[in-house]
């Protein structure tokens, strides 16, 4: 820390873990709209398993990080605040519908930024725009007067809930939940079959540790100056679009190093595959609607506090309440948004 100052060091943590979460993107196939569309439309649960192995990796890891005194998750911004149900469920399935709309959620957007896809970059332009909107603009002031974001009092998480019942360490219950999670999607033959998709699936989950890991030593050594994070892709595109146009807008950060990341790794991994190409819209309406769908993840991240990576993984890693409301949230919204748009709501 005597070379590098706190933020830059903060981005090459986010720069890290970001690349390894694009090149997952791009040779795991992991994504979170594609699992839930080879789901519900494809009977292949390939991808959707694949979500059971990082989160399992992500919570025990976590949670055995925390045990070493690693992590204090009491200071992350899902233990922090004060959770609030309707904001979980309203934000999520905003958000999930939205992604449905947008063909992509924000992470998956920056992947495919860096394979050249320019109609993902209009995506996580307008998503990073509204997130802004919805956080610190014209939009904030109903936001906050509809869904108030209070100051945590008592358990915010099923960690610190154990730990009051039982007075057990967190770390039994992170375990068990951990080894369902992981088992449930190893138990996939075709997931089993697929070495690649596994082994992504597995660094996935390392990533959302690395990033907790390596925000709280730099919050340790810099006497608090940062947060501690790890990756979401809603707000911190806002951040990182505000400081690529003034280069000052909060300065380089963890938010800036991950969203930079994914669009490097997806880069990487098209490269790899030999699948980078120029790619953008040539129909009007779709651009309309893949806009229409970024505003509404754009705000609808912002108010569950966290997109499905947000949410979905690194909240759910510390087990925190809001975790599986929202991620099921996100999951209806988009069941309802692609609905939607494959069939229209007419009956078959």
């Amino acid at each position: 820390m005597d070379e590098l100052s706190v933020g830059v060091l903060s981005a090459l943590v986010g720069l890290a873990g970001g690349t390894i979460m694009g090149l997952a993107v791009r040779l795991g196939d992991f994504c979170t709209l594609g699992a839930i569309e080879s789901t519900v439309y494809g009977s292949d649960q390939t991808r959707i398993r694949m979500w059971g192995v990082a989160l399992g990796v992500a919570i025990f890891g976590t949670f055995l990080l925390s045990s070493f005194g690693g992590l204090d998750i009491d200071r992350t911004l899902y233990h922090a605040v004060s959770w609030n149900p309707w904001a979980s469920i309203f934000g999520g399935l905003l958000f999930g519908y939205g992604m449905a709309y947008a063909g992509n959620c924000g992470f998956s957007a920056l992947a495919r930024i860096g394979g050249g896809d320019l109609r993902a970059l209009v995506v996580a332009i307008v998503l990073a725009i509204f997130a802004g909107m919805t956080l610190g603009g014209p939009l904030a002031y109903l936001r906050a007067a509809l869904f108030p974001q209070d100051a945590a009092f008592g358990p915010q998480g099923f960690g610190d809930l154990f730990l009051q019942v039982t007075g057990s360490s967190p770390l039994i219950l992170a375990t068990i939940i951990a080894i369902l999670l992981f088992g449930w999607g190893i138990s996939y033959r075709n997931l089993r079959q697929s070495p690649a998709s596994l082994f992504w699936s597995v660094m996935v989950g390392l990533a959302i540790v690395s990033g907790w890991w390596g925000t709280s030593v730099i919050a340790r050594e810099s006497l608090g100056a940062i947060d501690l994070q790890s990756y979401s892709f809603t707000v911190p595109l806002g951040r990182t679009l505000g400081y690529v146009m003034t280069a000052t807008a909060g300065g380089l950060s963890f938010s800036v190093g991950s969203v930079l990341g994914v669009v490097f790794g997806g880069f990487l991994g098209s490269l790899i595959k030999g699948h980078f190409r120029w790619e953008a819209c040539e129909d009007p309406q779709e651009l309309g609607r893949q806009m229409f769908g970024a505003a509404m993840m754009g705000i609808g991240g912002v108010i569950a506090l966290g997109c499905s990576i947000g949410q979905g993984l690194s909240a759910f890693s510390t087990l925190a309440y809001s975790a599986p409301v929202s991620l099921t949230a996100i999951g209806v919204g988009a069941v309802i948004g692609l609905r939607r748009l494959v069939s229209g709501f007419q009956p078959d």
